[in-house]
């Protein structure tokens, strides 16, 4: 007798374990979204999740008072996969859970690298209050594909965060989605930083320190620091360039 052929399990999204101390009560939620292919249905790697785990701690420790949870999403399979955006996807399927889990609590959608795409393209889900993407994959502009979209920014609070010396992931293309998005949405702002490259790593202490005031801002109400503030009310371009300073986060206003 033939044997029957066993069907694979279906691979799911889910969240990583609360990044650090679990507040008593938990009032608002990040969602850290790892990087990613352009395209493949393999596992995601292991690197990837821990890559955005020191930001989810950043992000913790800053609203751990408020009630803040972090948790890494872990994607069903690595890729973008085109049309399919699974990447995204899985991001939306994660602003579900913490529904499920929480209640109704605000969701910031913070991604890096192919992760920061699907930060901005899972943006319209109604849990989500605000983005943050550092150095996002995002495409390059082709006449017989349509635009990267941006509506669905409406009414969130965004921040960009690349580097000038980026050679992974193009800085040119997050300031055009950045213009774009601006002209329906004041609420957005991008930070560049001058001479880092893709990992944001020469200056990790200020990026962080700007991405935990941007949540800390959109999530509970704190006052933003005055470069921030000053980025989300500036008409661009300037809005959009805006550099980053050395020493940022050692005196925030």
């Amino acid at each position: 007798m033939a044997q029957q052929a066993t069907s694979r399990p279906v691979r799911t999204a889910r969240l990583g374990r609360v990044i650090g101390a679990r507040p008593a009560t938990v009032s608002a939620v990040a969602l850290l979204l790892p990087g990613g292919h352009e395209a493949s249905a393999r596992r995601p790697s292991p690197l990837a999740a821990a890559a955005v785990r020191s930001l989810g701690r950043s992000l913790a420790r800053a609203g751990q008072a408020d009630g803040l949870a972090a948790h890494v999403v872990h994607y069903r399979v690595g890729g973008w996969n085109g049309a399919e955006a699974q990447l995204a996807r899985d991001a939306e399927w994660a602003a579900d859970e913490v529904g499920r889990r929480y209640g109704d609590v605000p969701v910031c959608l913070a991604g890096v690298d192919m992760g920061g795409r699907a930060a901005l393209r899972a943006a319209g889900h109604t849990a989500v209050n605000s983005v943050l993407a550092l150095a996002p994959w995002l495409p390059e502009d082709d006449v017989a594909a349509p635009p990267e979209p941006v509506k669905q920014l409406a009414g969130r609070q965004v921040l960009i965060v690349h580097g000038t010396n980026d050679e992974r992931t193009d800085p040119e293309l997050s300031f055009r989605l950045a213009a774009r998005a601006k002209k329906t949405n004041r609420d957005v702002c991008r930070f560049e930083v001058h001479s880092d490259g893709h990992r944001l790593s020469q200056h990790h202490s200020e990026v962080h320190a700007l991405a935990a005031n941007f949540v800390q801002g959109s999530l509970f109400g704190h006052a933003y620091a005055r470069p921030l503030e000053d980025a989300l009310a500036a008409p661009p371009p300037l809005g959009l360039r805006m550099p980053l300073a050395s020493g940022f986060g050692k005196t925030l206003r």
